[in-house]
């Protein structure tokens, strides 16, 4: 007989009302799959956008979210049964996928539920993936960045505050920009060296003064609306690396790019290589172990609250989203 699940499911793209919780057909684990019993899951940006509007769906229905925690339930063909009680992190459940962590269940490739360090809450663990996997590639695409400068745009948002502490445990001088006493906390909290206020009007000029000698690599969340800034702050053969579309697509001014030698380079989760998940697996696993990460403020939601979860994404509500599955 097969065993039911509870789980968040959509079957056609548009706003939060198109979920409902319901219970579906649990799921068994293929040859090199693991199937994890989950504790918590992570509510990213990307997650409201693909329901609203991304590509057609090729199942019945969707379980959304790509982030979890949990425990390693059962193992399919191929994958070694000790794994089997195996605390972990999932990352890109949802990715061409049917089950993603918005469930009780979800089935995942075994190399992409990785083993938890000890002492890692599922809280901690459920908002490790999308942002700090997609910070990591933004600071590291072109190498080392210890004794750069780098600065991190939005840096109390997920992606942002990842990249702040991936960046100081890094080696680098870390400059973060935000809009508020209260994000700057956050921002301060994660390690950044020095944290300004994009919305003062000498933001480039306190930029440029802990820059020193300009700006080497930029973390950027919005680019159309803060180039300018961005140009205004960058050394010559700087790279500007963006991981947010806008609304509208934002017109480079190639000719004062041009000029500086700058790079701009675009980076999306779901077209990274295997090397470069690996790469940043690794280097995530190594900060948690050696407690070089922390977790944004919480704001938890049941299963049942996805819908109300997904809106407080949408919202920009500032701190983690998370569902706590029962």
């Amino acid at each position: 007989m097969c065993s039911l699940m509870r789980a968040a499911i959509y079957s056609q793209h548009g706003p939060s009302s198109v979920m409902t919780v319901l219970e579906v057909t649990t799921p068994g684990p293929g040859p090199g799959e693991v199937r994890v019993r989950l504790e918590t899951a992570g509510v990213n940006p990307t997650d409201f956008k693909v329901r609203s509007a991304g590509p057609s769906i090729p199942f019945d229905f969707q379980v959304p979210c790509h982030d979890g925690a949990g425990v390693v339930e059962a193992v399919g063909p191929g994958v070694d049964p000790s794994r089997i009680g195996e605390r972990v992190w999932v990352y890109l459940a949802a990715h061409q996928r049917q089950w993603g962590t918005a469930a009780q269940y979800t089935v995942v490739p075994a190399r992409q539920a990785v083993p938890l360090p000890e002492g890692i809450s599922n809280e901690q663990a459920a908002g490790l993936g999308v942002p700090y996997l997609t910070a990591h590639a933004c600071l590291f695409d072109g190498g080392k960045i210890d004794g750069a400068t780098v600065l991190v745009a939005g840096g109390a948002g997920a992606v942002g505050h990842a990249a702040i502490e991936l960046a100081v445990r890094a080696g680098a001088h870390v400059i973060a920009t935000v809009s508020s006493a209260a994000k700057a906390a956050i921002a301060k909290a994660a390690g950044a060296h020095v944290v300004v206020n994009y919305t003062d009007a000498d933001a480039a000029a306190q930029i440029r003064a802990a820059a020193r000698a300009g700006v080497d690599r930029i973390i950027e969340v919005a680019l159309g609306a803060n180039l300018s800034l961005d140009l205004d702050v960058i050394a010559p053969h700087g790279t500007i690396v963006t991981y947010a579309s806008e609304a509208t697509d934002p017109v480079l001014p190639t000719r004062a790019l041009m000029n500086l030698n700058v790079t701009v380079r675009y980076v999306i989760l779901y077209g990274f290589t295997p090397a470069m998940l690996a790469a940043g697996v690794a280097d995530i696993t190594e900060a948690l172990t050696g407690g070089a990460l922390s977790a944004l403020p919480l704001h938890r939601f049941t299963l049942e609250q996805a819908a109300a979860a997904f809106d407080a994404v949408e919202a920009n509500t500032v701190g983690k989203v998370i569902l706590d599955i029962e």
